[in-house]
């Protein structure tokens, strides 16, 4: 005789989770100490502040590959967070896939402005 305990229920969805809960405590934490470091290093600059003293804190190499590395963190900390929010509160799919599309795009054109922008420095 088999017995079967519990309900026959398939467990569907993303099953996201644990990642995407540590990608969102991963990328926090690197953008609470890009402010730390931003902070010490605009600390440093002696003398007015103006657009040259902060287009200095942004001018070496190193600080721009770091803060591009921030970009895109902070895209992807965006998207996890309002990915879960599209899927807990928007239940029709097709209002819910054109607004993680227009989301996408918009993350997408927002960094590759920042990029242009911390590029010209």
């Amino acid at each position: 005789m088999a017995v079967n305990y519990g309900s026959k229920r398939t467990v569907v969805g993303a099953s996201y989770g644990f990642k995407d809960w540590l990608s969102q405590r991963a990328t926090a934490v690197l953008m609470a100490l890009f402010t730390v470091l931003v902070l010490i290093r605009f600390f440093m600059i002696t003398g007015p502040v103006n657009y040259i003293g902060w287009a200095g804190v942004f001018a070496p190499q190193w600080m721009k590959v770091i803060t591009f590395s921030l970009i895109i963190a902070l895209c992807w900390h965006v998207w996890v967070g309002v990915r879960d929010i599209y899927m807990d509160y928007i239940k029709p799919v097709s209002i819910r896939l054109a607004l993680q599309v227009a989301t996408i795009v918009y993350l997408v054109g927002c960094a590759g402005w920042a990029i242009q922008v911390l590029w010209r420095i």
